[in-house]
C-alpha cells in the first residue's frame, strides 16, 4: 500500500546508522546522499531521512519474507546496541501467522519487522 516513507530526525547520523543496520538484513542498502539519505532495494527507493523535526507516537513495519529474517534483524539490533522493545513473537490477536520484532529508532519511534507467512 505505501510508495515510499519519508520521516526526520534531530540525530541524522545516529538514525542513518540504525536504519542501516536494521535494513540490511532486508536487503536495503543507502542509495541516495542528499538532498535526503534514501534506501532501496534492487528495484524500489522507498525509504527516506532527512534532518528536522521528528514526530512522535509514530509506529510503522518492514515486512520480512521469513520469520528468521524477522529474528535476525532484531540480532542484528541487538548486537549494535540499538534500543530494543519486544523481541519476536506471535501476536495471534492480529492473525496467527503475525510475527514480529520491535525496535525504537534514535528519536523513539516504534519500528516493527513483521512476517506474515507460517513457519
Amino acid at each position: 500500500m505505501l510508495d515510499h516513507l519519508e520521516i526526520q530526525t534531530r540525530v541524522l547520523t545516529q538514525t542513518v546508522e540504525f536504519y542501516r543496520t536494521i535494513l540490511a538484513p532486508l536487503g536495503y542498502q543507502q542509495k541516495v546522499d542528499r538532498p535526503a539519505i534514501g534506501f532501496g532495494d534492487e528495484t524500489r527507493l522507498d525509504m527516506f531521512i532527512r534532518e528536522g523535526e521528528p514526530s512522535s507516537n509514530v509506529h510503522y513495519a518492514f515486512e520480512a519474507g521469513t520469520r528468521q529474517l524477522v529474528d535476525e534483524v532484531y540480532e542484528c539490533a541487538r548486537v549494535a546496541g540499538l534500543t530494543l522493545d519486544r523481541p519476536p513473537a506471535l501476536a495471534p490477536h492480529v492473525h496467527p501467522n503475525y510475527y514480529a520484532g520491535y525496535m525504537r529508532d534514535p528519536d523513539g519511534r516504534l519500528v516493527e519487522i513483521v512476517c506474515h507467512q507460517a513457519e
